[in-house]
């Protein structure tokens, strides 16, 4: 299962990796791209967790829009 979150507030490389690395070792995780350019994160999950994953992302202190 692959889902896409559209999200404000990564300004750069950093906030990238901050995500990335938040969310791979994640029970679940198998692939997160994350790209503050086109303020997306992509995951693909070996189950949904789609929730779990956009708090996780929203705790870093980023915005997940709906």
């Amino acid at each position: 299962m692959t889902v896409a979150f559209k999200v404000e507030g990564m300004m750069c490389g950093g906030c990238e990796n901050r995500v990335k690395n938040a969310l791979k070792d994640m029970d679940g995780v198998i692939v997160v791209a994350a790209s503050h350019e086109t303020k997306t994160v992509i995951v693909t999950t070996d189950r949904d967790i789609t929730n779990i994953l956009k708090d996780k992302i929203e705790a870093l202190g980023f915005d997940v829009i709906d």
